[in-house]
């Protein structure tokens, strides 16, 4: 494995922070989040016409700018940094790689190359609490997630003329208020022929009703969809066992963009902790020549640097075979959190105040915890699959 980095990833990394660090201020961030998309349209639009964010993962052939998850990891670092609030994680993360695994060559044409443009958004919707067991980083993916045939979920129900539609409700969609398409995981078939299939959704559907949430984190708007016999169009062909592999494929590729991501976060967290014990003042010194802050910071150093040494195999190792993303962003999103708390401690009085940015980091650590997490179900999990904690018998 080589570490070092390309002179293209670098310079991803350095136009696309120069940018955030103009567009993307304390006040830009929370003016964006209080818009009723949750988001700063002009800023998305930016990122996509000026830096192609939306589609650098995705094929040139589609209007993409053909690079690797690494690229996407690196340009997430850097939006974590700022916090900044975009579609990239709904659209470009979540469900841009689905439509190019799955979706037939019409959908895939008509659909990518808006993606990679920016002009059209999209939003993953599975069902209840269960986006990381469908992804399998907290628990098999074996579809029972959707509904398995019973109460609850989307149900999908096929008509005379090949048509389909959908009824049911999906909580906690990530941008799935504003975003124009849906890709939303329905059960199919009842007990007969039970399987969980992927359907395209307008986002203006007649029945569709999306309804923004409360969220701890609001840098991370979510939404609650109800579909009353809403039409869906099929994604792909009607083959339930291929979405599952490609969902726990896609599984790791976002594990590892959110370590990195969470990484970026919790770097810039340490950062401005750093700058604010070496200014502030008690008995006559800065607070941060004190020793027990220096080691309360150092720990916090290594912590992040560990986790960061993790993210950037976990987006390396995607491509080389190796699945360790759940893992890696297990110890980003524990990073994080240290790297928060201890911000806003050491801020003292300030850091408890809602003007002051400190708490934003902290409920992104708490937010991605509840919504890909906890910490310990990715390891349990992560150790499962290594067969980590298995029983052998041992000869002398």
């Amino acid at each position: 494995m080589d570490a070092s980095f390309t002179a293209e990833q670098d310079e991803i990394r350095r136009t696309l922070r120069e940018l955030l660090q103009k567009r993307c201020g304390s006040h830009e961030l929370r003016a964006a989040v209080d818009t009723p998309a949750g988001h700063d349209p002009a800023l998305w639009t930016a990122l996509a016409q000026q830096l192609g964010l939306p589609g650098l993962a995705l094929p040139e052939a589609y209007g993409g700018v053909g690079c690797s998850a690494t690229e996407l990891a690196l340009a997430a670092e850097e939006t974590g940094r700022f916090l900044a609030p975009s579609p990239l994680l709904a659209t470009a993360v979540l469900a841009a790689p689905l439509v190019l695994a799955l979706g037939s060559e019409n959908q895939r044409a008509s659909l990518l190359p808006r993606i990679a443009a920016g002009s059209l958004t999209a939003a993953l919707a599975v069902p209840g609490p269960a986006l990381t067991t469908a992804l399998a980083l907290t628990g098999p993916g074996d579809g029972e997630w959707a509904g398995g045939g019973r109460a609850g979920g989307v149900q999908a129900r096929q008509l005379g003329d090949g048509g389909w539609r959908l009824y049911g409700q999906v909580a906690q969609v990530l941008d799935g208020h504003s975003a124009q398409l849906l890709l939303v995981a329905a059960h199919a078939g009842g007990f007969a022929r039970s399987r969980t299939l992927l359907f395209l959704v307008a986002g203006d559907a007649d029945g569709l009703v999306r309804t923004r949430q409360t969220a701890l984190d609001a840098t991370r708007p979510q939404a609650r969809i109800e579909l009353r016999d809403v039409e869906g169009e099929l994604l792909g062909a009607d083959d339930s066992p291929r979405l599952l592999r490609e969902l726990a494929a896609l599984g790791d590729t976002v594990a590892a963009v959110l370590a990195a991501e969470a990484v970026g976060a919790a770097d810039r967290a340490l950062e401005r902790t750093v700058q604010h014990v070496k200014q502030r003042e008690q008995f006559g010194r800065a607070i941060g020549s004190f020793q027990a802050v220096k080691h309360r910071l150092a720990d916090v150093y290594v912590q992040v640097q560990a986790a960061k040494s993790a993210a950037y195999y976990a987006a390396w190792a995607i491509g080389n075979g190796e699945r360790v993303g759940g893992i890696a962003l297990a110890q980003a999103l524990e990073a994080l959190r240290g790297a928060a708390a201890e911000g806003i401690q050491l801020h003292g009085g300030i850091g408890f105040t809602w003007e002051h940015e400190a708490h934003l980091y902290f409920k992104r650590a708490a937010g991605d915890e509840l919504l890909f997490g906890p910490v310990h179900r990715l390891r349990a999990y992560a150790a499962e699959g290594a067969r980590l904690f298995d029983s052998r018998e041992v000869t002398v």
